[in-house]
């Protein structure tokens, strides 16, 4: 459809707009015909234009009519947003304390907010016209191919694995909810959770829906793809799948998120920004490994795509599904108070023993460079038997500081309170020397490594502690007929990388695998016979109170990559405290019993999930302007402000809020700017809501003049 420029009218017509800026309410504009809520529009703002949103049409502007300026342009090329999306982007809005346009417009595809696609000779009538003739071209000539990817798909389609009895149990009962139901698919590693959502969603694509499902991570969707893909080629056709995340170019998004809008895209398959993705015929949603940390936002919209995910389900009375082998507590807590359905998968869909687990105890034996000799001896018994092993170290980076012997010097970040890591670079041609150099993970400032120590001149610096790049390069010095490779931030940088390293350690061109994070959750490797933990008691004590759940829930599931085709696995984990109850439940892959000991020690310290949470952040060039700052915010809740002359005791239920003092974070300094943090807290979820839309709204008054940046973040993981 084309793009209209704006003609005089007789009759003024408003509309109020929502544009990606941090400041709160909507903009009044004069429209050169009428629009419905939902139309995105180009509109002048300051001395530049963007692109915005038309949510209401009100029959006369808050200002003075003549200072509203005139609508540049309509754009049609896209049906008007949905109420449905429109009602979901304001409920974030509300509940994450954000200005609606900053919810809105970054949740579009890149070239739909972008006034530059619209303008010039090239515009060729905007993004989504120039797309749909590459469409149209693409689509003619794949047409002769359609027919042997039908029969394909078919073949594929009748070779589907038979579930076991517990899954089908489990499919049955998803398909029996009608209406708004959240489930939680508890199933151990292995037990075949991918398989029941393919089924439930089979049952809802023969109905004619949509099903969105959300993963935690990027480098976890092209396997699911492939699988997906090869399902349901037969029931929704070759575009029937569509893949949203942000490693995605704009082209490439833009085409997927149209496909789902137009309701060709019958599966949707996404990391959190997809949850934002209009579905007209939405049937079910399922969210995959739905602990998982990922599905927080850590920047501008704070909001929980998991949580966010329940309350579109709600919206639009679907039932969603929260599959986990080690459930947030949260959700664990919803499903023994019977709020959410629990289905369990309790044992491994092909019937293979779960991986036994042995604790190392590290207080009474040597170390060579960080491994126990039982672990290099468990490597080397699964080489010989041909089979793979993973060495799990959460921590990238060759060493986690350089220091010096002779003084003390360590290798600290002059823009950041933390260490700077040193990294080790392989040569650039053969025979050439490796490179070294420190790198902070922080603020990302880098430097080549001092020829000698900055304040003594001892030239022989040491490395203190290991990486992932050390650990690499120490087992091919224990192994060196292995095949050895590493995945982590580092080496997966390079676009498609980490799909290739997964792809070679799925062939079995991988014989050890040393990785952090990524590979710990959702890889299936057939061959992996044995996996050694290191470090683990680093979050055992960490000040945190969310440490012990993640951890528990980071060894489970990266025990659980081994062992998977039916054969027997092990998993060593090296640590200093063995009769530690999380170990003790890790090694009986007891998730309720870790559950019950910590959500009792949650409800005596009246931690989440029996109290909610909201944080604030001040950032300032010095620690004491941030800390001024947020005594100031917490004054307000005290009684009548005397500059603003604000009370909120008048309008909230201050009885039931608790306010904590002004604290720095415990990395205080981060490229030159210091941060600090005020904890809010109540019992209430409605009464903390309360209080913080009041205090929202004073705290712009407050901050006006103190060169402090703040932001505030609901439900936060990480204090």
């Amino acid at each position: 459809m084309p793009v209209i420029s704006p003609t005089e009218t007789e009759t003024p017509v408003w509309v109020r707009v929502a544009l990606d800026v941090p400041l709160p309410g909507l903009f009044d504009y004069r429209s050169p015909r009428p629009v419905d809520p939902g139309v995105r529009v180009i509109v002048p703002f300051g001395r530049r234009e963007m692109v915005g949103i038309v949510l209401e049409t009100p029959g006369a502007p808050a200002v003075d009519p003549a200072q509203v300026k005139e609508v540049v342009r309509i754009l049609d090329d896209t049906p008007p947003l949905p109420a449905d999306w429109l009602k979901l982007a304001a409920f974030a809005a509300d509940y994450y304390h954000r200005p609606v346009g900053e919810v809105m417009l970054p949740a579009l595809p890149g070239p739909l907010r972008k006034p530059a696609a619209y303008q010039g000779k090239r515009a060729g009538g905007g993004p989504v016209a120039r797309l749909d003739a590459r469409a149209a071209r693409a689509k003619r000539a794949a047409k002769v191919q359609e027919n042997e990817a039908q029969q394909d798909s078919e073949q594929t389609l009748s070779k589907r694995p038979s579930l076991n009895r517990a899954q089908q149990e489990a499919v049955d009962a998803v398909a029996e909810i009608s209406g708004f139901k959240p489930v939680l698919l508890h199933g151990v590693t292995g037990s075949g959770k991918t398989e029941v959502y393919l089924h439930v969603a089979e049952r809802v694509l023969a109905r004619g829906r949509q099903v969105l499902l959300l993963v935690p991570e990027i480098n976890l969707t092209p396997q699911l793809e492939n699988v997906f893909r090869r399902r349901f080629e037969a029931i929704a056709g070759p575009a029937g799948v569509a893949v949203l995340h942000s490693g995605l170019a704009d082209g490439e998004r833009l085409e997927a998120w149209l496909r789902a809008v137009r309701g060709e895209a019958r599966v949707l398959l996404g990391t959190r920004l997809s949850l934002f993705t209009p579905l007209p015929e939405l049937g079910l949603i399922v969210v995959d490994e739905e602990h998982d940390p990922s599905y927080k936002q850590q920047e501008g919209l704070r909001y929980s795509a998991r949580d966010l995910a329940i309350w579109r389900a709600r919206d639009r009375n679907v039932p969603i599904v929260l599959g986990s082998a080690t459930p947030s507590l949260e959700t664990w807590h919803h499903a023994q108070n019977g709020r959410y359905l629990l289905l369990s998968l309790p044992q491994r869909a092909l019937a293979a023993e779960p991986p036994r687990i042995r604790l190392l105890d590290t207080r009474n034996q040597p170390l060579k460079q960080g491994l126990a000799p039982q672990l290099v001896q468990a490597v080397a018994q699964r080489l010989a038997q041909g089979e793979q092993s993973l060495i799990f170290l959460n921590r990238r980076g060759y060493a986690p500081v350089l220091h010096c012997d002779a003084c003390g010097w360590v290798s600290g970040c002059h823009r950041c309170s933390a260490y700077m890591v040193l990294h080790r670079h392989p040569p650039r041609t053969p025979g050439g020397l490796a490179r070294h150099e420190l790198r902070c993970h922080h603020c990302g400032w880098q430097h080549r490594v001092p020829a000698a120590c900055p304040d003594c001149g001892n030239q022989d610096l040491q490395p203190m502690g290991r990486g992932t790049q050390r650990l690499e390069e120490h087992l091919g010095e224990l192994f060196p007929g292995a095949r050895i490779a590493r995945i982590d931030a580092d080496s997966t940088r390079r676009k498609g990388s980490a799909q290739e390293l997964f792809g070679r350690m799925h062939a079995g061109e991988i014989d050890i695998l040393v990785g952090t994070q990524m590979v710990a959750k959702g890889h299936d490797f057939k061959n992996l016979g044995f996996v050694g933990v290191l470090n683990a008691d680093a979050m055992l004590f960490s000040h945190d109170f969310r440490a012990p759940e993640r951890l528990f829930a980071q060894l489970m599931q990266v025990a659980g990559r081994a062992g998977r085709a039916g054969t027997p696995a092990e998993v060593y984990i090296q640590t200093g405290y063995p009769e530690q109850p999380l170990y003790q439940a890790l090694v009986r892959h007891d998730y309720p019993g870790f559950a019950r000991y910590a959500l009792r020690e949650r409800e005596a310290a009246g931690l989440p999930p029996f109290a909610y949470q909201a944080l604030l952040t001040a950032e300032a060039r010095e620690l004491a302007q941030a800390l001024a700052f947020l005594a100031c915010a917490r004054r307000l809740a005290e009684g009548p402000d005397p500059e603003t002359g604000t009370d909120l005791s008048q309008s909230t239920e201050l009885s039931r809020i608790t306010l904590y003092d002004p604290v720095p974070l415990r990395v205080v300094r981060v490229a030159n700017v210091e941060r600090a943090q005020l904890l809010v807290e109540s019992n209430s979820r409605p009464a903390l809501q309360g209080f913080l839309r009041a205090w929202m709204a004073a705290l712009p008054q407050l901050s006006a003049a103190s060169r402090v940046r703040w932001y505030l973040e609901v439900d936060p993981l990480e204090i």
